[in-house]
């Protein structure tokens, strides 16, 4: 069985990438290296691994990438410091009236 990965970097600027791949370890290498000079982490080393969560199945893993890839900060901060529980009003859409 062949895992895959979905994973959050934090970058020097403060943001947050998200990726999916089958080689973790290959993969960070690759963004601390800078070996893709297009990328988006390329000009935001150094990067952290803050965040991973294996698949079995790679569908599911793109699936749950592009999902986390829409989400809010707050959102992503609940699911990076295991704050589960905040998740589901974190995905509420707040209405201005």
């Amino acid at each position: 069985m062949k895992l895959s990965y979905v994973y959050i970097l934090k970058c020097s600027d403060d943001s947050y990438y998200t990726g999916v791949t089958s080689n973790l370890n290959g993969r960070l290498l690759e963004h601390i290296s800078g070996i893709h000079k297009d990328s988006y982490t390329f000009t935001r080393r150094p990067l952290s691994l803050v965040y991973y969560a294996e698949f079995s199945d790679i569908n599911l893993a793109i699936l749950t990438e592009k999902q986390i890839k829409k989400w809010s900060r707050a959102k992503k901060e609940a699911l990076i410091n295991n704050e589960f529980e905040k998740l589901p009003n974190l995905a509420k859409k707040k209405f201005r009236m």
